[in-house]
């Protein structure tokens, strides 16, 4: 996000959230009123396709004074290719820095004086402006979005501002960042051939060297309406969403089709690995496996999967690695869902003087057991629960409806699945689950990375004490 860790990579409706240690209550399967809760909202939304491809959807919601607007741009590290890596994110800021009515620095000013805010994000399949404003302000918002869709300004002299803000990105976010440059490397290991093995941020290199006719190339072929989806959620009716949308976006005209990305990773044929010997205070272990796309039938069961293995303080490792063998101060689980098979990663941190060989044998055994043994019923039923609970808070709010809504219309071809995932989710059981696990988990399928604290010499510690 801007201003922040402008690009991420996961973009799963059931987000992270902590649950209490201890056995789950039982909860019952999706009820009738689940179901008629679902029904009723999907029967809000409404969707029209304007004549330059930029398709709308709608949900109303009256109750709620405030409008949220999501426009998801199917572009991200993943149309890249060496030369131009890092132009999906760097676009992510340009888009903020003027066009043809509004100047430099107008868009943030005109939306908040209008009592609006806004942010954006990045990750590997695509990009997404995201503003949040009161009702009163629908048409200027329409306004400001036409005007940097259909008139960017990429001035020569903000590119370099902005080259110079996104080379500061990459040294606090990753090249500072053990954590963040560990996973660089271990991604760019993982893939061979497909471009999910180009960082979101971009190589060095290429920031330096971005030239002019490559960014309005690709503004011109990724910013196109109809390679984008507009979200707008809250306090509207359809039919005014559709008449601002006909009146300010249907005249920006439609561009060829992006062309598609062909290459499919080869299977993985053995184990690799990555040491990272860097100045730092402990070492990390992380644990990145192939695994399946947004739209594969295991991917409810591999999201529950990791939820039990490390989600919480009651999850398997956490107790394992932190509470029992203490070798570890903490263990997180990533999934990756995106348009193209992507990644489940393992990631442990260390405390100063740990052994990573120890931590990486315990964490063999616990995934080989849970390959072979499967989960408990208590388990399945605990992560069932965190994950419709976290569906429903989500709708609450105007934000988690544009994200949940374009999650599945950008990345299952379908906005309604939505309202059918609670169902989905309860549908898994625990043999699934282990299968997956078989499926995931195995070590030729995996590319483990190590960080090693390396110690500054003399003349770097005095640097550092400086």
């Amino acid at each position: 996000m801007r201003g922040q860790k402008c690009f991420i990579a996961s973009l799963m409706l059931a987000g992270t959230v902590a649950c209490a240690q201890g056995r789950a209550a039982k909860a019952p399967a999706a009820s009738d009123t689940t179901a008629k809760a679902t029904a009723t909202a999907s029967a809000q939304v409404r969707t029209r396709t304007l004549s330059n491809g930029l398709k709308v959807i709608v949900w109303p919601v009256p109750a709620n004074p405030s409008v949220a607007l999501y426009n998801w741009f199917r572009v991200g590290s993943r149309n890249e290719r060496p030369g131009i890596t890092g132009l999906s994110h760097f676009f992510e800021h340009m888009m903020f820095n003027g066009a043809k009515k509004y100047g430099p620095g107008e868009f943030d000013r005109v939306m908040e004086a209008h009592g609006g805010s806004n942010n954006a994000y990045t990750s590997e399949d695509v990009t997404v402006y995201q503003d949040w404003f009161p009702r009163s302000a629908l048409e200027t918002i329409f306004d400001l979005e036409a005007d940097r869709l259909g008139h960017l300004a990429i001035d020569p002299k903000v590119v370099e501002s902005e080259r110079g803000v996104v080379y500061s990105e990459r040294r606090s976010s990753v090249d500072n960042n053990n954590a963040g440059l560990l996973m660089e490397q271990v991604q760019s290991t993982a893939f061979v051939a497909h471009p999910y093995q180009i960082p979101t941020i971009g190589w060095p290199s290429d920031i330096e060297s971005w030239k002019q006719e490559d960014l309005e190339r690709y503004f011109r072929t990724y910013y196109a309406p109809n390679n984008a989806t507009l979200i707008v959620v809250g306090a509207v009716t359809p039919e005014r969403i559709f008449t601002l949308a006909e009146q300010y976006l249907a005249p920006i005209p439609a561009q060829p089709e992006p062309e598609p990305v062909r290459t499919q990773e080869p299977p993985q044929l053995g184990e690799r690995r990555v040491t990272v010997r860097k100045l730092a205070q402990a070492p990390l272990l992380q644990m990145a496996f192939h695994s399946p796309s947004a739209r594969d039938a295991r991917m409810p069961a591999l999201d529950l999967l990791v939820r039990v293995l490390t989600e919480g303080d009651s999850s398997r490792l956490h107790r394992r690695l932190v509470e029992e063998e203490r070798v570890a101060l903490a263990v997180n689980g990533y999934l990756g869902a995106g348009f193209d098979p992507s990644l489940t990663w393992v990631l442990v941190d260390l405390p100063p003087g740990g052994d990573p060989t120890r931590v990486e044998a315990l964490l063999d055994a616990e995934l080989a057991r849970v390959s072979t043994e499967g989960i408990t019923d208590a388990e399945l039923r605990k992560a069932k629960n965190i994950v419709v609970a976290d569906f429903w808070r989500r709708l609450e709010t105007n934000s988690g409806r544009a994200q949940a809504l374009g999650t599945f219309e950008v990345f299952h071809g379908d906005w309604q699945a939505l309202f059918g995932a609670p169902e989905r989710y309860e549908a898994v059981t625990r043999e699934q689950v282990r299968q997956v696990a078989a499926q995931v988990f195995g070590r030729n399928n995996r590319t483990v990375g190590v960080l090693v604290p390396e110690q500054a010499s003399g003349d770097a510690k005095q640097e550092a004490a400086r």
